[in-house]
């Protein structure tokens, strides 16, 4: 069975009567519906809104992570490597 995009009320090819329709984006399977622009335009802001959440996380976790895994691997390695100035204590062996 198709499965049409609704937008606003309306399917986005046009198309009238009492056929299956869906907003999700992915569930669409009109192709008619996905060659619109109202459907392209709605994919372009999902798939954004979705990479602008993904940066927001990289970066909060980027900030401190390479601090963390670089004082972890130095601290790690036997003999008398130290961590340098503020990266905290470290036994001198």
């Amino acid at each position: 069975m198709v499965t049409h995009f609704m937008h606003d009320g309306q399917l986005a090819c046009g198309r009238e009567g009492d056929l299956t329709s869906s907003t999700l984006l992915n569930k669409v399977k009109c192709r008619n519906c996905r060659n619109t622009e109202v459907y392209k335009q709605a994919r372009k802001d999902q798939r954004n809104a979705a990479r602008r959440a993904a940066r927001k996380t990289d970066a909060a976790q980027g900030a401190s992570a390479w601090r963390t895994a670089w004082s972890q691997r130095l601290a790690a390695l036997s003999g008398p490597q130290r961590l340098p100035r503020g990266f905290g204590q470290q036994a001198y062996v």
